[in-house]
């Protein structure tokens, strides 16, 4: 038994070795590989980059969304008792002009001390809210922040000045609520030369 076990290693060593060689792939195999790997990976590169730029305009948009939102409650809440102020003007306007024409000698009373203290705390109260009031007298007409309801010939004033205030205008913060009610000064128009003045004097 170990005569024929040495015999067949004997022969297996006379026996060349047979060496595997590696199939190499052709070369235009290879390209293609690379090539197909290439376009799928610019393939993926374009889809990622299409997602990003959808996510950022998607991320932007509700930006944009949000701060509107934002503004338009800011808005709404800053103004949101417009309509109780313009209800108030007209009260606050009465109470101005019967101060202004009330008769010198009943201002010593002390109920038109507490009229007066009234009118005060009132506007006090709505200037604290945001009410300002619109500057007319000796401005130049303007259409945003003035209505004009008679024009007066003058040559005092320059053409297209508020000569006179009517009835005043308030904003709420920065928005005219009420434009104040003026006179606007017109020029005068020159005369036109009369026939005789166009005539030369005869001689005597």
């Amino acid at each position: 038994m170990t005569e024929e076990t040495n015999n067949i290693e004997e022969e297996s060593k006379d026996q060349p070795e047979v060496v595997e060689e590696p199939v190499e792939a052709s070369s235009s195999e290879t390209e293609e590989s690379i090539e197909t790997l290439t376009s799928a990976l610019r393939e993926e590169r374009e889809r990622a980059e299409e997602l990003t730029d959808r996510w950022k305009r998607s991320a932007a948009e509700f930006s944009n969304y949000r701060k509107r939102v934002e503004k338009e409650r800011g808005e709404l809440v800053k103004f949101s008792n417009t309509l109780l102020i313009t209800k108030l003007l007209p009260i606050l306007d009465d109470l101005q002009r019967a101060f202004q024409t009330l008769p010198r000698e009943m201002r010593q009373f002390t109920w038109v001390d507490g009229i007066a203290l009234v009118e005060r705390k009132l506007a006090a109260t709505l200037e604290y809210e945001g009410l300002s009031c619109i500057e007319a007298l000796g401005k130049p007409f303007d259409p945003a922040l003035h209505q004009a309801i008679m024009y007066e010939e003058t040559t005092e004033s320059d053409e297209g000045t508020v000569i006179e205030e009517l009835q005043k205008g308030y904003k709420l913060h920065e928005k005219v609520i009420r434009p104040t009610l003026v006179k606007v000064a017109k020029n005068v128009p020159e005369a036109a030369p009369t026939e005789e003045s166009d005539q030369p004097k005869e001689e005597d």
